[in-house]
């Protein structure tokens, strides 16, 4: 039987701001996180130059780096991976959150044999460190094509070891109804076949496959919306807007977000977090720990908007605790 401590609610430090003009130092966003009150740790990697102040910051705030993660590329990152499992290690992080580049070294498109491989490395690393790691769900990874996500599980399965992701399913979200997004890693025939379905409210989608499977020990709470606004408010250094993979949790006040808010456009994001807590509730060998929220201010997400990222952020953390108490009854 579990009970309403059995899954740990965070905040990552990239959500610990305001807004993308002014940015606090490592220190400063602990504080904020530990001060808001609804959240039980901190999720953060800390780049090389800010690991002593992290580890000093959640020392004297009392509040632990349960989580932390990092985007690698294959071919490339293998040293980078290793030590940052070992800085996770000492910051006494449970979990490493693994982003795999769609991309190799060399400029190929990793294959999902590639990808089970690093799988494999990632795994005894980071068990001999007792730190797991959990291979994401996003834009420009390898899992941008969600039907990937299954064909990688099987390949780590056979070599009997048990596949484990972080469902960041604002990536799944964005895309419905979105036909240019369907179109990377050429998705979109996927869908149209009816090999791959993302609405959560259909019968085999993806997101309650994985969910299912037990493959999620990890999850993001990011809020998004089919077809989500293109972030029109930042630009990437090439020109191009933001990808619009975030949407305000809370009503923004007027001229905070650039489209009219309408909350029952995030019924289908709720929707997944509800199936994810009623099966971890109802399933015992479930793997889930940890949910971290994470509003950021990147320019894909949140750069150039006028709400509080933090203030969502905290929003969102009193949500999920009340829906996970629901799924508890």
């Amino acid at each position: 039987m579990r009970s309403p401590d059995d899954l740990k609610i965070g905040c990552t430090a990239g959500g610990a701001t305001h807004h993308d003009n002014d940015i606090p130092d490592i220190a400063t966003k602990v504080r904020m996180v530990k001060g808001a009150g609804v959240f039980d740790y901190v999720d953060r990697c800390p780049p090389d130059d800010e690991f002593r102040a992290l580890l000093k910051a959640s020392e004297h705030c009392d509040l632990p780096v349960r989580v932390g993660g990092w985007f690698y590329t294959l071919g490339r990152d293998a040293t980078l991976f290793e030590r940052n499992i070992h800085k996770a290690r000492l910051l006494g992080s449970q979990v490493h959150n693994v982003q795999v580049m769609t991309y190799h070294a060399d400029g190929h498109l990793v294959s999902d044999a590639e990808v089970a491989d690093f799988y494999v490395h990632a795994y005894e690393i980071g068990m001999r460190n007792d730190v797991q790691p959990s291979f994401e769900v996003h834009v420009n990874m390898w899992s941008e094509h969600f039907g990937r996500v299954e064909q990688v599980a099987a390949l780590v399965r056979q070599r009997g070891l048990p596949f484990h992701m972080t469902l960041d399913h604002s990536h799944v979200v964005f895309k419905m109804d979105n036909p240019k997004e369907q179109q990377v890693q050429g998705m979109q025939a996927d869908i149209a076949a009816g090999h791959l379905e993302l609405d959560p409210a259909r019968p085999g989608n993806v997101t309650k496959k994985w969910i299912d499977s037990n493959f999620v020990l990890l999850a993001h709470a990011r809020a998004a919306v089919p077809a989500n606004p293109v972030n029109t408010w930042a630009r990437h250094p090439d020109g191009s807007f933001g990808r619009g993979i975030q949407y305000p949790f809370e009503r923004p006040a007027p001229g905070e977000y650039l489209a009219e808010w309408e909350e029952s456009r995030l019924d289908p994001w709720k929707r997944v977090v509800r199936d994810l807590f009623l099966h971890h509730a109802g399933d015992s060998a479930s793997p889930l720990g940890h949910v971290s929220c994470e509003h950021i201010v990147g320019v894909d997400y949140g750069a150039g908007h006028k709400y509080s990222t933090f203030g969502n952020n905290v929003a969102c953390a009193r949500w999920l605790r009340a829906e996970w108490r629901q799924a508890l009854v």
